[in-house]
C-alpha cells in the first residue's frame, strides 16, 4: 500500500505494463503531471523494486525506464482494480484516458464466451502509439508492437475507440465524423466492439464486514 499510494505511482505504472519509455513518452501519456513529480516517482518506484532505468543500444543510446519482473507481476492487479472500478455508480467511460489504460481495460473486460469462437490480429494505431492485439482462445493479449499485417487496424484515438467499445457508439457513425479509419475485415472489427461488455453497477447499499457481494 505505501507503493500503491503515492500519488502518480499507479499511473506510472500503468503506462509502463506494455514495455520500457523514455521520460518524456511517459511524461506525455501522462497529463498533468509536472517533471519533477515525474521525477521523484520513478526514482521511489526504483528504489522499491518496481521499475529499472536501462539505456538502449546504439543507434538510440537513450535512457528509458521499465518494469522490472516483479512490477510486471502487478499485472493481475491492475485487472482486478479496473474490474471493481467499473463497477462504481459514477463510471464514466467515456473520460480521457491513455492508449496503454485502454489496452489494459480490453485485457481485463473481454468476455472469453463471446470470444471463443473468434481469432485474428488487431492493430491500434492511437496517435504516437501502436499496438497489436492477438485475439484467440476466447482472449485478448495486447502488446505494444507494429500494427502493420493486421487483419484488422483501427485508427483513432483511445476515447472514440471507448465510444465504440464501451459507449456502443456505431463505427460507421465514428467514421463519418473522420474520428475513426478501419482497415481489414469489418465483420471482425463489429464483432470486436461488441466483445466488451461493462460490468454490472455496484449496489449502494451498505453490507456489513464479510458480506459476499
Amino acid at each position: 500500500m505505501d507503493i500503491f499510494g503515492e500519488r502518480w505511482a499507479v499511473p506510472v505504472m500503468r503506462e509502463l505494463m506494455f514495455g520500457p519509455l523514455r521520460f518524456g513518452e511517459l511524461r506525455a501519456a501522462l497529463p498533468g503531471i509536472s517533471a519533477n513529480v515525474l521525477t521523484q516517482r520513478l526514482e521511489g518506484l526504483e528504489s522499491a523494486g518496481v521499475v529499472a532505468r536501462r539505456r538502449l543500444p546504439p543507434p538510440a543510446s537513450v535512457q528509458v525506464y521499465e518494469l522490472t519482473a516483479w512490477g510486471y507481476e502487478a499485472g493481475p492487479i491492475f485487472q482486478a482494480m479496473g474490474r471493481w472500478a467499473a463497477r462504481s455508480p459514477s463510471h464514466d467511460p467515456a473520460r480521457p484516458f491513455s492508449p496503454a489504460s485502454l489496452m489494459l481495460s480490453l485485457r481485463t473486460m473481454a468476455d472469453p464466451a463471446r470470444a471463443a469462437d473468434l481469432a485474428g490480429r488487431i492493430g491500434f494505431r492511437l496517435g504516437d502509439a501502436e499496438y497489436l492485439l492477438v485475439l484467440e482462445a476466447g482472449g485478448v493479449t495486447p502488446t505494444r508492437a507494429s500494427a502493420e499485417g493486421a487483419d484488422l487496424i483501427f485508427t483513432g484515438d483511445a476515447a472514440t475507440l471507448a465510444a465504440a467499445v464501451y459507449g456502443g457508439a456505431p463505427l460507421e457513425v465514428l467514421e463519418a465524423e473522420g474520428r475513426l479509419r478501419i482497415e481489414g475485415d469489418r465483420g471482425l472489427a463489429e464483432r470486436f466492439v461488441a466483445l466488451f461488455p461493462l460490468p454490472s453497477k455496484a449496489s449502494q447499499d451498505v453490507a456489513g464486514p464479510g458480506a459476499t457481494l
